[in-house]
């Protein structure tokens, strides 16, 4: 005669154990909120830059106009670029923006150049 257990090992029919599926669960659940958290943080140190326009001041300069959005209460860094016709860097210059209590803030600044200038734009920003 046989019996269950015997019957349960011959099928294949063992006890399934939770422990391991509990650890797996808690390791995922922890890999989502850590990947949540970094979301959170790196949109926090999100600079937004959008250029507004320019205008050639003489051979040697051209005043840049462009609105930083997204960082209130932190400095913000931006680097601000002069281009020939070619696309080429004919100047630039690294504007440092004090914390302000406002969202966006518009601002100029004027870069100075080695040769005319054809335009001007916002390379990149960043939180300092």
């Amino acid at each position: 005669m046989t019996t269950a257990e015997q019957l349960d090992d011959r099928y294949g029919r063992t006890r399934r154990r939770r422990g391991p599926w509990i650890v797996l669960i808690a390791i995922g659940v922890l890999l989502v909120g850590a990947f949540g958290w970094m979301t959170v943080t790196s949109q926090m140190n999100s600079v937004d830059s959008d250029d507004l326009g320019f205008e050639l001041v003489d051979e040697h300069s051209v005043d840049v106009r462009f609105q930083v959005t997204g960082a209130s209460g932190r400095d913000v860094v931006c680097v601000v670029e002069a281009l020939d016709e070619e696309f080429g860097v004919v100047g630039w210059k690294v504007v440092e923006i004090p914390a302000s209590d406002s969202h966006s803030q518009a601002l100029s600044a004027t870069v100075p150049t080695v040769s005319e200038a054809t335009t001007g734009l916002v390379n990149s920003c960043w939180v300092a």
